[in-house]
């Protein structure tokens, strides 16, 4: 049988032109595939700016499903469903990113950090703990640090915590001294509550080296030497507290004048304080120094001294307390003196506050200009509520 070269001649073009349309209908086919995936992101991105997270949400699935390997989509809808609070879902989204192969090194090191956020917002901390140390050495570093210290400041893992804070001071994020005291003190108070009282005592010693302006070692020391008996130990200890913090030592100034009294030092004591009064003035001093002084009359006299420099409502309570106990009615000055501590005290609680939002105004609103609700002011002072 002869084969026929005119059907040759006639198939060429018919298939070199089919493979043309096709290779056309390809093309027009990709060129919509991603003129509707940009469209499907700008739609999600602009729902997104007007706060309506849901049709966002929506908008984003339908681009990612338009184009399954585009990153980009990925973590804007991973980081929405993590805003919401529907962590497995942002779980899922970062772990698919992690799960493919040619996902660049930066990118995958984005989304191991998106995923050790969305463990740490879920409360699964364990996790979220293994997921931010596979950062360790990527642009991520400092930032999962600094997310590890919270997590185990959360979890009260303080050891840790003070491992992660010295590592980041050393590499000069900043300084870390007063966090890294308070973490040894609470190794020390942990150590205390099981009756390890010298491990206790060294955690404190070595918070006062770290910081020696923080203030709490130097209290908590001072309390554990008035449990054992030792007051002078006490008188010691806030007297490097006064040295080294003296607006702190109003923390402990009631504390200074009861060993005073126990150790029989009070003359010395009494001096420390006035002195200290002088130089910062306040009521924590104030009756610190009553307790050395308890006379009525000078009593009344700092009283009234204190009142001149700060009108304080404490201030005024205690004259007023004062003259009860004594049946001595306030003269004119201390009368006057009283009522600027209290015109003073009563003066942020003449003010109309927002039953919606909180703002607080010395003028009543119809329309409150915080929160903008209506009828939202109560018609009483914050007092009177």
């Amino acid at each position: 049988m002869e084969f026929d070269l005119t059907w040759l001649l006639i198939g060429v073009p018919v298939i070199f032109g089919l493979g043309w349309l096709a290779s056309k209908l390809d093309s027009r086919q990709w060129k919509r595939e991603q003129r509707d995936a940009p469209r499907a992101y700008f739609k999600g991105l602009n729902l997104l700016l007007n706060e309506q997270q849901d049709k966002a949400i929506d908008a984003f699935i339908e681009a990612v499903q338009a184009d399954p390997d585009t990153s980009e989509l990925h973590f804007a809808l991973g980081n929405l469903f993590r805003r919401r609070g529907e962590y497995e879902r942002a779980v899922r989204v970062h772990q698919h990113l992690l799960s493919r192969g040619d996902l660049p090194k930066d990118e995958r090191d984005r989304a191991q950090y998106a995923l050790a956020q969305d463990f740490f917002k879920a409360g699964l901390f364990d996790r979220a703990e293994t997921a931010y140390e596979a950062l360790k050495g990527t642009a991520f570093d400092r930032e999962a640090a600094l997310a590890l210290l919270s997590l185990f400041e959360r979890s009260r893992e303080w050891a840790k915590a003070a491992d992660v804070a010295e590592s980041l001071e050393a590499t000069g994020t900043g300084s870390f001294a007063s966090r890294i005291a308070n973490y040894w003190c609470e190794l020390a108070l942990e150590a205390q509550s099981n009756q390890d009282l010298p491990a206790a005592r060294q955690w404190l010693e070595r918070a006062r080296q770290r910081a020696p302006q923080s203030a709490r070692a130097y209290v908590l020391q001072g309390q554990m030497l008035t449990r054992d008996g030792d007051q002078a130990g006490t008188l010691a200890v806030y007297g490097d507290l006064l040295k080294a913090n003296p607006d702190a030592f109003n923390l402990v100034a009631r504390d200074y004048a009861q060993a005073a009294l126990a150790t029989q030092s009070v003359p010395q004591a009494l001096t420390l304080l006035e002195s200290q009064y002088r130089r910062h003035p306040s009521m924590a001093m104030l009756l610190a120094i009553a307790l050395l002084e308890p006379d009525p009359v000078a009593q009344r006299r700092r009283l009234t001294d204190h009142l001149r420099v700060e009108p304080a409502l404490s201030a005024a309570a205690q004259l007023l307390q004062q003259s009860q106990a004594r049946q001595q009615p306030l003269n004119d000055d201390e009368a006057q003196l009283v009522g600027g501590a209290l015109q003073r005290a009563v003066r942020p609680l003449q003010r109309y506050r927002c039953a919606a939002c909180g703002f607080e105004s010395q003028h009543y609103f119809w329309q409150c200009p915080g929160c903008l609700s209506w009828d939202s002011y109560p018609p009483r002072w914050v007092e009177e509520l």
